[in-house]
């Protein structure tokens, strides 16, 4: 029998608490870039270690640091002085048995290809200087990491975290960062760079939007074209915000802008990021893996990308504990909020945490016995199958950041 505890959470539900802060870097802040990379990286030696070796090997590479570079954006141009310094770091398996994969080949390009995906502006080989200093083992195929016939070993003691559903505000700020760093968006306003920030504050029933976004600065002609492509953006959020709440919601954008007529400043950027000009990036010190920030709703110190996908419980039980809530909500009538912890013991199958709490606050009609055995039976189901959790990882269909 697992350890499963389902109790009533007595605490104000989300929406009906004064006030709500909520925030989210995107895709393109430095901070998001080394999520992205170590991930990537993680997803590349997966990968390869099926196709070499018919099982992933033990891996982690959650240590990406970025060092900004140097720029000189200007309107209509610019250029980058310095590029910045991108340093993967960490431990993987580069040889079983006398079979060797290009360990750091495969993580510079991972590197490389997820830079020139998502941040669009960058040029990879000339703005970015990408060094491999993970450190190589080696093993034994009678102990591959990850088989398919053994449930894992945590590899800590350690806890994951989750929560459900996403309250108007967290799903604005999502909602925001998702939309203007989206394809779509992008075609149509080619100025608005990946590195965006929304910050969320609901006082009551007012939420202010705070929002950095990264101009590049071949695409802005001047001031006033500046402006008129700022204040689009705001209406389209506002528009996009109206969707998801009837609250009042007032969207501020770029907010350090200064238009004094013989020395503005605003934010440009050749690239579309702040790591080329003085914003240095790290693992883990960004969103957590629901993809917001939200000091008013549990949150798991763990930095989730990177960590490999087999039995690393700081980054399979903060998954798992967002799948869990979700399913939870969407399955289970009559709950109003979610709250999930899991808690590991080194060396013990992480689908037996020493505890896997819900905490529940029930709808209005409903109590805690009526929902408890349907709880009880979503949270065994996902323990019971933490390998689809690995499976998404490897694919790359679940966010991590």
């Amino acid at each position: 029998m697992r350890n499963i505890i389902v109790e009533e959470l007595i605490q104000k539900p989300i929406e009906d608490q004064d006030i709500e802060v909520v925030e989210r870097k995107g895709i393109g802040h430095p901070d998001s870039i080394s999520d992205g990379i170590a991930e990537s990286v993680s997803r590349a030696l997966s990968n390869t270690y099926l196709e070499k070796f018919n099982g992933i090997l033990h891996h982690n590479t959650d240590e990406v640091q970025i060092t900004a570079g140097e720029s000189a954006p200007e309107f209509g141009g610019g250029e980058i002085i310095k590029p910045m310094d991108i340093l993967l770091t960490g431990r993987g398996i580069s040889e079983i048995d006398g079979i060797k994969i290009g360990l750091d080949r495969i993580a510079i390009a991972a590197a490389k290809e997820y830079l020139n995906e998502n941040i669009l502006n960058l040029c990879v080989e000339t703005c970015t200087v990408v060094e491999c200093k993970i450190g190589h083992g080696s093993g034994d195929l009678v102990h591959v990491f990850g088989r398919k016939d053994v449930v894992p070993s945590s590899n800590d003691t350690s806890f994951g975290v989750g929560y459900a559903p996403f309250s108007e505000t967290e799903n604005i700020v999502m909602e925001t960062e998702l939309m203007l760093n989206s394809p779509e968006f992008k075609k149509k306003y080619p100025e608005v760079g990946e590195d965006i920030k929304v910050m969320g504050l609901r006082e009551k029933d007012n939420i202010t939007l705070t929002i950095a976004i990264a101009m590049i600065s071949q695409y802005v002609d001047d001031i006033d074209h500046y402006i008129s492509v700022r204040d689009e953006v705001k209406s389209k959020v506002l528009d996009m915000a109206s969707n998801y709440t009837s609250r009042g919601v007032e969207a501020f954008i770029n907010t350090a802008d200064s238009f004094d007529a013989e020395n503005p400043s605003v934010y440009l950027t050749v690239t579309g990021t702040s790591a080329e000009m003085g914003d240095d990036g790290s693992v883990g010190r960004g969103n957590r893996a629901n993809g917001l920030i939200t000091p008013n709703r549990p949150m798991s110190m763990e930095a989730t990308s990177g960590k490999n996908p087999i039995n690393h419980v700081g980054k399979i039980y903060n998954l798992l504990s967002n799948v869990m809530a979700n399913d939870i909500i969407k399955k289970v009538e009559g709950i109003k909020q979610v709250h999930i912890m899991t808690l590991s013991q080194i060396g013990k199958p992480i689908d037996q945490p020493k505890a896997a709490s819900a905490q529940i606050i029930p709808e209005e009609g409903y109590n805690l016995n009526s929902v408890k055995s349907d709880v009880e039976e979503i949270m065994d189901y996902w323990l019971a199958n933490t390998s689809q959790i690995t499976n998404l990882l490897v694919e790359g269909k679940l966010r991590t950041f």
